[in-house]
């Protein structure tokens, strides 16, 4: 249990009267990469958003159940500061259009009103690029808009402005779906070496991703968590025949 970072219990979703995850109870362990996975409309992002609290900015959701930080109740804490601890990378790249790469990284501050010195502002700046692999890329044109960026540079721009914040862990919707396998390839590989600094919960629809980089794999259906284990062990010798169907490609 020390290993656990956040855990989720009897947690029931539901968007008006349907239900869109039916009592799913999962342990995600520190420093540790898990793939959630599952055909389209399984409730996988569903569960994603209300670890951070995002599922509430639509106001015909409910909740029921409990999701814990570190054994802290997440629902009793302010959506801001949940989402402080927790970051969220979405599944297209989406600087914010009108900053600079710059104020792009340290967007998260800004917002929240939080106000810092130039000098550590500076400093925060090149370690979140530098942890992404862009700071090369970019030290020349840190005050350019950071929609001029590729694809892939964008995503791992919004990765940084994520790492910027200094979260326990980061969720990751899909994160490469809109990239190139090139730019994929680079993404997978940078989730790899931040997972030391970083608990990372990924939802994907690529089972090739998902055994690439992933510690653990949850796999979803109809609402429901069907099966969790190692990626390796629910990979080669799935408990639950709908898993099995699942990776076979009989469904999704």
């Amino acid at each position: 249990m020390e290993n656990v970072i956040i855990s989720v219990r009897d947690l029931n979703v539901y968007y008006g009267d349907k239900i869109a995850v039916k009592d799913v109870s999962v342990d995600f362990d520190k420093n540790k990469i898990t793939a959630i996975m599952g055909p389209s409309g399984c409730g996988k992002t569903t569960l994603l958003r209300c670890i951070n609290r995002i599922h509430e900015i639509d106001p015909t959701v409910k909740i029921t159940g409990s999701i814990n930080l570190y054994g802290e109740d997440l629902m009793e804490m302010y959506p801001i500061e949940v989402r402080k601890k927790i970051g969220m990378v979405f599944q297209r790249p989406n600087p914010f259009p009108t900053m600079s790469i710059y104020d792009n990284v340290i967007a998260g501050y800004k917002l929240n009103g939080i106000k810092m010195k130039r000098g550590d502002s500076d400093e925060l700046v090149e370690y979140s690029l530098k942890q992404v692999n862009l700071w090369e890329e970019v030290k020349s044109d840190l005050h350019k808009r950071g929609t001029f960026l590729s694809g892939g540079q964008q995503q791992r721009l919004c990765i940084a402005r994520a790492l910027a914040m200094k979260p326990e862990a980061i969720l990751m919707d899909e994160p490469t779906s809109a990239l190139d396998p090139i730019s994929t390839s680079k993404i997978e590989e940078l989730l790899v070496e931040l997972k030391d600094e970083v608990t990372i919960i990924i939802v994907t629809h690529n089972l090739g991703q998902a055994g690439r980089i992933s510690d653990y794999t949850t796999f979803m259906y109809l609402g429901e968590l069907i099966e969790f284990g190692l990626t390796e062990k629910v990979f080669t010798n799935p408990q639950n025949e709908k898993t099995e169907r699942f990776l076979t490609g009989k469904f999704g």
